[in-house]
């Protein structure tokens, strides 16, 4: 079996460093350096928050912008549909016939209207 390293003690005790108030930097320029880097820093951060907040600002008022839009472009999309479907209507003949019996007073010749009441004052 191996033996245990034993620690040696140096004879010579070792010299206590002195616990003063903190000493300059030994570079002066490091602590304006690091303060002029964090301004930097807060500025950076400051313009970055500030985008962030007027970019979600802008994109909350075009998601509106898009709401209303896609509401209009469904309303003329069923305005479509109807005026498609009236036209679709106008191609039938016995639509045609109807119309003009009930708002122009028209008939076919050889036809009598039959009246319940007073007949409407032609238009």
């Amino acid at each position: 079996m191996i033996p245990k390293p034993v620690p040696v003690h140096n004879s010579r005790p070792q010299p206590q460093r002195r616990q003063s108030s903190p000493s300059p930097s030994p570079n002066p320029g490091a602590r304006k350096r690091l303060r002029l880097w964090m301004v930097f820093m807060a500025l950076f951060l400051a313009w970055a928050v500030y985008s962030f907040i007027n970019q979600s600002l802008q994109l909350s008022a075009k998601h509106e912008q898009l709401a209303e839009q896609q509401q209009k472009q469904a309303e003329i999309q069923a305005a479509l549909n109807q005026s498609q479907l009236e036209v679709k209507r106008l191609e039938d003949p016995e639509y045609i016939g109807q119309i003009a019996r009930k708002q122009y007073g028209m008939y076919l010749p050889g036809e009598k209207p039959i009246w319940a009441t007073e007949p409407p004052a032609n238009k």
